[in-house]
């Protein structure tokens, strides 16, 4: 029997357990999102974050999601470690991607075992590294950078340090996307650091802070290039985007497609908005107000993996 994907909501999942989490103080001057460590010592941080995480894995397992699970550095070099959608990505017909880091501790992350084990469990044609562009300045912090619609073939990214448009047309050409470039700004007019926290694209629906695109006509073009695809589009508001709303991911579990989001962030959704997401997705709020702390959500914890199984 041939091994089917879905193309836009993957069932496995690659995560890695903090063991020595504290927000980065490497990425705190151009994160809006991130929080200082609301004066707990750095143990009782590190111990609440281990224990969120803990919790969210089981969760998605007990739904028949594979959670491929690894631990981090014990060393504590490396405390953006829970995110690892940012360094390496996965793509139908075997393709893997790892992404060059805008902080300098962020790129210790990359790990061979990680490589190793989706070479071991899945079929890997090829591995494209452009962490070679980070001593030219060039940095595109993979799912975080780029919110990819696995379907229309669509990379949206919002402008900022952490994507550039040299690396981004690279990744595009590679990988048979087509870049779809814009800026985002904050309520302080700030560039927003990643795509994905503004925006998440489901089988059938997509949401995202369009009020936060200025240029109101390339904001009209990427609501209209959504739109064109069948989905519904649910708009988020700047203080739903700020409760992470917009930091969520489809996956497909055993009783099929789930979405999963932080408790704060479906703490933030209207009903009318969750019941436009619950027409084809169960939703599965996880709760982890500690990891938030570092500026990122659930979709910024989960790697998807859209490998063919061996």
């Amino acid at each position: 029997m041939k091994h089917t994907l879905l193309p836009q909501a993957p069932s496995a999942v690659l995560m890695v357990r903090p063991h020595c989490f504290t927000p980065n103080p490497q990425t705190a001057a151009d994160n809006a999102f991130q929080r200082p460590g609301s004066g707990k010592a750095p143990t009782e941080i590190a111990a609440n974050a281990y224990r969120e995480f803990t919790e969210a894995a089981q969760t998605l397992e007990s739904l028949g999601v594979t959670v491929h699970l690894f631990e981090d550095d014990v060393q504590g070099r490396t405390p953006d470690s829970v995110f690892p959608n940012n360094w390496f990505s996965t793509h139908a017909g075997g393709h893997v991607a790892l992404y060059p880091m805008y902080s300098a501790n962020r790129r210790l992350e990359r790990r061979s075992d990680v490589i190793e084990m989706l070479k071991t469990k899945y079929r890997v044609q090829d591995v494209i590294d452009y962490s070679g562009l980070e001593p030219d300045g060039l940095f595109l912090e993979g799912t975080g950078a780029m919110v990819l619609d696995h379907i229309d073939r669509v990379a949206y990214t919002a402008r900022s340090n952490r994507a550039n448009p040299i690396a981004l047309e690279r990744f595009a050409t590679h990988f048979n996307y087509e870049p779809m470039a814009f800026d985002a700004l904050d309520a302080s007019g700030k560039a927003i650091y990643h795509t994905n926290v503004l925006m998440c694209i489901a089988t059938d629906f997509a949401m995202a802070g369009f009020e936060l695109i200025p240029d109101t006509a390339r904001r009209c073009e990427i609501r209209a290039r959504l739109e064109a695809t069948g989905r519904d589009i649910i708009d988020l508001t700047p203080h739903q985007i700020g409760e992470f709303a917009g930091n969520a991911l489809e996956l497909h579990g055993s009783q099929g497609k789930l979405l999963a989001l932080s408790a704060r962030a479906l703490a933030s959704l209207s009903p009318a908005q969750i019941g436009v997401m619950e027409q084809s997705a169960t939703l599965v709020p996880l709760q982890i107000p500690t990891i938030e702390l570092a500026g990122g959500s659930v979709r910024c914890m989960l790697a998807g993996i859209h490998l063919a199984k061996r």
